[in-house]
């Protein structure tokens, strides 16, 4: 059977159909299956399921409303299918952390929440080069020496600031070929929301595991990454789709897991596995924490 096209055909009908009163079951008939046979290659293909997926498309087209007309918030809500102001407002809050209300005012575009429509392209990512569903493992801390600066989170900037570490860890008596290497990102868990038509920033630290931290100098700093639980999430191929996989795992991933996020960093991994930045048979973990 042809999932990928059928899951296609199903994405198209919802988007065509977003703002009616569509349920699963019209989905699924027009996709040619069965409610529970579609709900589960949604799941397992999509890492979430159709209603999921209905009501988080529902809430990103209303929250683009918010911000770019004056329309009243009731009717944003009624326009996009929820019962009542209240009704939206509550599942407003729960996906965006803040009211619609305080989202307009100040010009808030989610980072977390922005969940934009499956294409082709993006299915395609996701069937072939992030697993949808993470494994949930238990880590040591780790105690990691690097580099560290402010940057957009954009592949070419993190790719630049590997290129910059590289040159400088050449000055590491401590550094080896097995040496495994990890992007922190220090300020990505509180920083949720970000104003509308600005880049998102953050400070990373980029570096490899050390046993022990001796007299470091600038500008290599010292960084450990607290162990505990994280869900480990795995990208395959080139790292300039990297960016695809941070949407999946923010803006579907996040919005239906029962996980609940820790306050602990989120870092990459970079082992024997990573064959380099561009190689398509290149795989890098992704450790969300999680309590």
């Amino acid at each position: 059977m042809d999932y990928q096209k059928a899951l296609e055909q199903a994405i198209l009908y919802i988007e065509k159909h977003l703002q009616e009163d569509i349920k699963v079951e019209d989905v699924a008939r027009f996709a040619g299956y069965s409610y529970f046979h579609l709900n589960r290659q949604f799941n397992a293909i999509l890492g979430e399921g159709v209603g999921s997926y209905i009501k988080k498309r529902r809430l990103a087209n209303a929250a683009y409303q918010l911000l770019v007309t004056d329309d009243k918030i009731i009717d944003i809500a009624v326009n996009n299918n929820f019962e009542s102001a209240e009704a939206f407002s509550r599942a407003f809050k729960t996906a965006y952390k803040i009211s619609p209300l305080y989202y307009r005012k100040n010009r808030i575009q989610t980072f977390v929440s922005n969940k934009q429509s499956i294409n082709h392209h993006f299915m395609n990512h996701l069937l072939n080069h992030v697993t949808v569903h993470p494994q949930i493992v238990e880590i040591p801390e780790i105690k990691v020496l690097g580099y560290r600066e402010e940057i957009e989170l954009k592949p070419n900037h993190i790719k630049k600031l590997w290129e910059k570490f590289a040159d400088l860890n050449k000055q590491l008596s401590c550094v080896s070929d097995y040496s495994r290497k990890f992007g922190i990102y220090e300020s990505y868990q509180e920083d949720i929301h970000f104003i509308a038509n600005e880049a998102m920033r953050c400070w990373e630290v980029v570096g490899i595991e050390v046993e022990h931290f001796a007299d470091v100098k600038a500008p290599f700093v010292s960084k450990v990454l607290s162990g505990g639980k994280y869900a480990v999430f795995t990208h395959h191929g080139s790292l300039e789709t990297l960016s695809e996989t941070i949407d999946y795992i923010w803006g579907t991933w996040l919005l239906t897991t029962r996980e609940e996020l820790d306050a602990r960093e989120t870092f990459e991994l970079q082992d024997e596995r990573f064959l380099g930045y561009t190689h398509p048979d290149s795989k890098m973990d992704i450790y969300i924490p999680i309590k």
